[in-house]
């Protein structure tokens, strides 16, 4: 059976298992070469528009973020069509200006994960795509001008600001929250950054919208973080974010960002098409499809 075709996907972070406001609802299991995605791939319409969502962490929050299959993730929703992804993420504050409850439009990761793959490339070709931009600015914005417009009550719309990713699961210590700090840091996750660049490996545009629960440990008025503290913020956000996500969604249908992340691969491919292993190239086809002459043989469009 044919897999249905979508351009834009939503990955929900923790308290996001589901978007309510999606009709016309069908589960999509996906096999990729990378193993199975988080869960099921939810297709639908949301205000009209075909979108599809894939619970981070499982629909029962069952995945650590180490053991969340980011590649397996990304590579489905590539094969279903997908263009754009809006990621969606729980995170402390780093900043005393960011309090819980502010929304976050992510522009910089610093990354302290150690145990992700966060690459498709490997097994006989190599690729070095560029990341100095980690998030699509033109999606990145089409998250800001939505959050600005919905004018959402008692929230704080930040619309920029740098994710430290840290490997997790415990939260940080008061050391490494405050050397964090004096990096710069805006907000602490544990999940985005692996994301963000095998996104930009497959071609997609990616854009995080960062929802404030907690300020970490560092605040010296505030307690430490604890899972009470952030699900009790995550239920007031998660209806926050899915009221932006549908202004959202509306936006990119009406008018599709212009992405470079859609040809990050253009001059990034090292390896000679046609020295690659075939069954590497059959592996990684739904990402260097463009790359590809024909079914047979292989060459860098140029």
């Amino acid at each position: 059976m044919a897999l249905p075709q979508v351009k834009l996907a939503v990955i929900g972070g923790s308290g996001l298992y589901h978007m309510p406001g999606l009709t016309s609802v069908q589960e999509v299991s996906v096999s990729t070469p990378f193993g199975d995605p988080s869960d099921a791939i939810v297709v639908g319409e949301l205000a009209g528009v075909p979108v599809a969502f894939l619970a981070r962490h499982g629909r029962h929050h069952h995945l650590l973020p180490t053991e969340l299959p980011a590649r397996a993730n990304i590579y489905a929703l590539k094969t279903l069509g997908v263009a754009y992804i809006i990621s969606v993420s729980a995170v402390g504050s780093l900043r005393p200006e960011v309090k819980p409850l502010d929304l976050v439009v992510v522009d910089q990761f610093i990354d302290r994960t150690r145990n992700r793959i966060s690459t498709f490339f490997g097994e006989g070709i190599v690729a070095h795509v560029t990341f100095a931009e980690p998030v699509c600015p033109a999606l990145a914005q089409v998250l800001v001008t939505a959050t600005q417009e919905l004018n959402l009550p008692n929230v704080t719309v930040h619309p920029r600001g740098t994710y430290l990713c840290i490997e997790g699961p415990a939260f940080s210590t008061r050391a490494e929250s405050e050397l964090y700090r004096s990096w710069g840091a805006t907000v602490i996750g544990m999940t985005n950054l692996p994301e963000a660049k095998l996104a930009r490996e497959a071609e997609i545009a990616y854009a995080t919208l960062a929802l404030a629960t907690d300020y970490d440990c560092w605040h010296p008025e505030h307690a430490s973080v604890s899972v009470d503290m952030v699900v009790n913020y995550l239920r007031q956000n998660v209806a926050n974010a899915q009221a932006v996500i549908q202004k959202a969604v509306a936006k990119i249908a009406a008018a599709p960002p212009v992405s470079k992340a859609h040809h990050a691969l253009k001059n990034a491919i090292m390896t000679p098409l046609d020295k690659v292993p075939p069954e590497t190239i059959a592996k990684l086809r739904p990402i260097l499809a463009p790359y590809l002459k024909d079914k047979n043989s292989a060459d860098v469009n140029q």
